[in-house]
Parts: C-alpha cells; sequence; structure tokens
C-alpha cells in the first residue's frame, strides 16, 4: 500500500498510531529484527555447544567413540555461524577488538601452533583466568580448530588430551561468555538493535546514519571475503597460492565459511519480504538492483560447482580457474556495493576497516 492511500485509510478509521513509515527506518528495523538478531543468536547458540562437546570429549577416563567427531562437527557449526557475522559485524561486535577473540586471521607466521605450544608449555595446568589474560591468538575459534584438526595432534589419544584438554574448555567456554555477552548487548534496552528501530537515537540522528552503517559492514564484509580469497589463491601474493593463509585451512572449511558470509550478506540485500538495502532503490535504480542480484546469484552459482575443499582445487589448472572466476565475481560484487549502491543511495561510506591490511 502507498504511503498516501494508508494515510487517507488511518485518517478514515481514525487510527492515530497508524502512520506512514519511512522506508529507510522500515528496512532499517526489519533487517534488525528479522535478519541481525536471528544470525548473533545462531552464534550465541552454536557457541553455547561448544563446551558441551569439549567436555565430553575430553571425560575421564575414556571418552565416547563419537565424543571427537562430535566436538569437530560442533566447531565447523560455531564457524558457519561466525562466517555468517562477517558481512555483519556491528555494534557490539565491532568494538574493543572482540572479533579478534573470535577468529585469528591472517595467521601468517603460524602464530596460532606457536602459542598454544608456548601457552601450554608455561602453564601445564592451565586455569580459565590464564586464558583470559593470554593473547587472543590462543582465545578463539583458530585455536580451538588447531586443538581438534591439527594433523600432528589426535585428541582421541589419552596424552594429547592430558596436555590439551585444558585448553579445549576454556576456550570454549570463552566463546559461550562472550557470544553470550554480545547478544546481550545487542538486545538491551539501548542495545545496537533498538537505535536501528526509532530515530533520532543517542547513536543515530535518522535512518540514513543506521542504513550507512549496515551497508558499511556489508561492504567491509564482502571486502574482507575478498582478501581472505585472494590471499590464498595467490592475488595478493604475486601469483603464489597460500593455502596456509586461507581461513579455517585445517578443517578444510575455508569455501563453506566463504558460502555462508556470502549468504548473509545476500539476506542484508533482499531482507525478509523484500524488506532490505535493495527495497530502497526507486524504479529509476532498478537495473542496478538487477546487476547485484545477478552478482549474488552467479557467486551463488560457482560456489555449488565447486566440489572439492579449497588446498584440491589449487593443486590444479581448472580447481585454480574456477578460484580465479570466484574471486572476479566477488570482486565485482564488492565495487558495485561500495560504488554504485552507496552512490545510488546517497550515502557515504567512509573508512574501510580493512584498509591496509
Amino acid at each position: 500500500m502507498r504511503p498516501l492511500h494508508l494515510f487517507v485509510l488511518c485518517s478514515a478509521l481514525g487510527l492515530v498510531a497508524c502512520s506512514p513509515s519511512d522506508p529507510r527506518q522500515s528496512a532499517s528495523a526489519s533487517l534488525a529484527n528479522d535478519m541481525l538478531l536471528p544470525a548473533y543468536q545462531a552464534w550465541a547458540s552454536a557457541s553455547a555447544q561448544l563446551p558441551v562437546s569439549a567436555q565430553a570429549l575430553c571425560a575421564t577416563p575414556q571418552p565416547a567413540d563419537n565424543a571427537l567427531p562430535q566436538a569437530r562437527q560442533d566447531l565447523q557449526t560455531a564457524q558457519r555461524s561466525w562466517a555468517a557475522l562477517q558481512p555483519l559485524q556491528l555494534g557490539p561486535l565491532s568494538e574493543g577488538n572482540r572479533a579478534w577473540q573470535v577468529q585469528f586471521w591472517p595467521d601468517k607466521k603460524n602464530l596460532v601452533r606457536r602459542q598454544v605450544e608456548n601457552l601450554i608449555d608455561q602453564h601445564p595446568a592451565l586455569s580459565r583466568a590464564q586464558l583470559e589474560r593470554a593473547s587472543v591468538v590462543v582465545q578463539g575459534l583458530s585455536a580451538y580448530e588447531y586443538l581438534l584438526f591439527d594433523s600432528q595432534l589426535d585428541l582421541a589419544r589419552p596424552a594429547d588430551r592430558q596436555r590439551y584438554c585444558a585448553l579445549l574448555g576454556h576456550i570454549a567456554g570463552h566463546q559461550q561468555q562472550l557470544s553470550a555477552q554480545i547478544l546481550a548487548e545487542l538486545q538491551g534496552e539501548q542495545g545496537f538493535l533498538k537505535h536501528l528501530q526509532q530515530f533520532p537515537n543517542t547513536r543515530f540522528a535518522e535512518a540514513d546514519e543506521a542504513l550507512a552503517e549496515l551497508l558499511r559492514a556489508q561492504v567491509n564484509g564482502l571486502d574482507l571475503l575478498k582478501k581472505k580469497l585472494g590471499t590464498a589463491i595467490g592475488k595478493l601474493s604475486k601469483g603464489i597460492p597460500q593455502p596456509l593463509q586461507a581461513e579455517f585451512w585445517r578443517s578444510q572449511a575455508s569455501l563453506d565459511s566463504l558460502a555462508a558470509a556470502v549468504h548473509s550478506a545476500e539476506q542484508l540485500w533482499q531482507g525478509q519480504a523484500d524488506q532490505g538495502i535493495a527495497s530502497l532503490l526507486d524504479d529509476t535504480q532498478q537495473p542496478l538492483r538487477q546487476r547485484i542480484d545477478q552478482a549474488y546469484a552467479d557467486i551463488r552459482q560457482q560456489l555449488a560447482a565447486l566440489q572439492q575443499p579449497l588446498d584440491k582445487l589449487l593443486s590444479n589448472d581448472a580447481g585454480r580457474a574456477q578460484l580465479d572466476a570466484l574471486y572476479v565475481s566477488l570482486d565485482r560484487l564488492h565495487r558495485l556495493q561500495e560504488r554504485d549502491l552507496a552512490g545510488a543511495l546517497g550515502i557515504q561510506l567512509g573508512f574501510n576497516a580493512h584498509d591496509g591490511d
């Protein structure tokens, strides 16, 4: 229903509270409730499962046969839910270097392994407080992945469980607490989600500022995805692939992570019931919307066609060609949203959080 018709209907019915809404405010509120909140809830839920499977794996004297596979599966669920937040790093997650506590990337010098081993050497009976005081390198999913997937470790072995289980449990607890705290801050009375729904507020003077924040997060997330893939396939290293620089390479979850992040970015673009960023383009801007829709569709199709993990694809010409084409498509999508879309909506994106990486 058009705003004018809605106003006439509301007046006739005497409904004071029924008034035409600002489409930008409507989009912002819908994205907050229907997209951001469920994504952060999924991350908190996945993180809450980590201590459960870590405890089962570290049970004495002998864990169940399925304990290690279950712990690995729970980690991969947490990885996907975290990846889905990469285009949605807003509010409390974007503050205080909290994202580094979840994932350390890029690990150019294998710091994850080195710092994990050094921490355990220094504190064989590691406490939660000692982990909290340690580097973010050993607090997050990258270190958790090292413990569960590194080829030199096997937590099915009693000696490895004895050495690493305390750290495994403390990281799991840290991730559960961190994700729950961020979710609570998002949902608070003065939380970021509230600030996306009614304007003006203490954070945003108007809906345009909130939408600029949402679009900036999406564009920065796409830029980060492009850099993660580009680093691994050699686009950023003089044509020499760096598979050990890929995201979550030990668990071979690099492409799954990328797919989850792209899906999340597309959800922010489309929204529920066409209440996403795309809905703000007027009739004259529909060709741009179609180009962005097609860019997402191309990436989805390309990801679906990748039938091997990233390292396997890098080992042959055909696989490298597929990855190169995917990088080009990501770059196209990123530029369409960073330049064309921001310009069409009259939004100034400003500083890119990943410039200079």
